[in-house]
């Protein structure tokens, strides 16, 4: 770690041990974390986590205040953070509807409105189906889906949203189709459904049906990434399970960010003080208890990442969802 980059944390040894050598000029005052979903979820988890394990990081009197801010589908919060001063005083938790939602008119914001920090969540979409299922492979389910066009019903969190999407990508990709089945409320109902046997899949992160695979009652068909997930090294990739030419990549990630624009020096401290904490063994243990593989993309990596998704989906929106 640089010296310049961080002065901060010669702040987080005990006993006053090392003392800053320079006057400090941020943060200098609370930092306000936005939330713009409901607590409980894994988003606001794993923004609870990372904050959790960045306060020792912050300078004596200052601290991180999480607010949760989940109206407008959690847009207030996104353009409330895109609007605000540039100074690092606010941060705000993105997720991966923010490289959808404004190729989908629902959205004023883009990524080009944040300065991504650290990403706390970049799980692949995985297909599931319940334990019971006649279909054992990947390539069982897609040629069901196949020789049945538009009967399997696939559970998804809300149309338009990620899971729905996802769905759209497997029918363009391998020419099938499905008859898609919402559940405005999330993916908890959907999952539910599932295993209630009402529906024939759902499409979801790996993590969030891990404990229902673990007791046997669902299993994973493949996930949508150019390699297998680590919490279930056993299930292919879309790539693998039906020989295809290329990755089919989805991830749901997301990204705490704060204002575009902020000074570089701001800017530099947060990224190192949180890329430091994602690093860290104790963090990235808590979040594989929670079902969320810890990841380091941080800084620029975050950046072109929200980048590549965004361009991606626009692409995927325009091709299927517009016509």
């Amino acid at each position: 770690m640089k010296k310049n980059l961080l002065p901060l944390l010669a702040l987080i040894l005990p006993f006053g041990m090392v003392q800053a050598e320079q006057t400090l000029t941020y943060p200098t005052k609370n930092i306000e974390v936005v939330i713009p979903k409901n607590p409980g979820g894994g988003t606001d988890t794993s923004a609870r986590t990372v904050i959790e394990f960045a306060r020792d990081r912050m300078p004596k009197g200052t601290m991180f205040v999480p607010v949760n801010k989940p109206a407008g589908n959690g847009l207030t919060g996104l353009i409330e953070v895109a609007k605000a001063k540039p100074d690092g005083y606010k941060l705000v938790m993105t997720t991966v509807e923010l490289a959808m939602f404004p190729h989908q008119g629902k959205s004023p914001v883009t990524y080009k409105d944040f300065t991504p920090l650290v990403t706390t969540i970049a799980d692949p979409v995985a297909v599931v189906v319940n334990a019971k299922s006649p279909y054992n492979t990947l390539q069982e389910f897609i040629d069901a889906a196949k020789a049945n066009p538009g009967k399997l019903k696939v559970g998804n969190s809300g149309m338009g949203a990620i899971y729905h999407l996802a769905a759209v990508n497997m029918e363009k990709t391998m020419d099938v189709k499905f008859n898609h089945i919402p559940y405005n409320e999330g993916t908890g109902p959907s999952i539910a459904a599932l295993v209630g046997g009402h529906i024939d899949s759902v499409l979801t992160t790996p993590g969030s049906v891990k404990s229902q695979v673990d007791a046997g009652i669902l299993k994973v068909l493949g996930v949508m990434d150019e390699k297998r997930f680590e919490l279930f090294p056993d299930v292919p990739t879309f790539k693998e399970a039906l020989g295809l030419d290329v990755n089919v990549k989805m991830r749901a990630w997301a990204v705490l960010a704060t204002t575009a624009k902020v000074p570089d020096n701001v800017k530099q401290e947060l990224v190192n003080t949180f890329t430091e904490v994602v690093k860290t063994p104790a963090y990235q243990e808590a979040l594989k208890k929670q079902g969320i593989m810890p990841v380091v993309i941080a800084g620029d990596d975050a950046y072109n990442m929200m980048k590549e998704d965004d361009e991606m989906y626009k692409t995927l929106i325009d091709e299927t969802m517009k016509k």
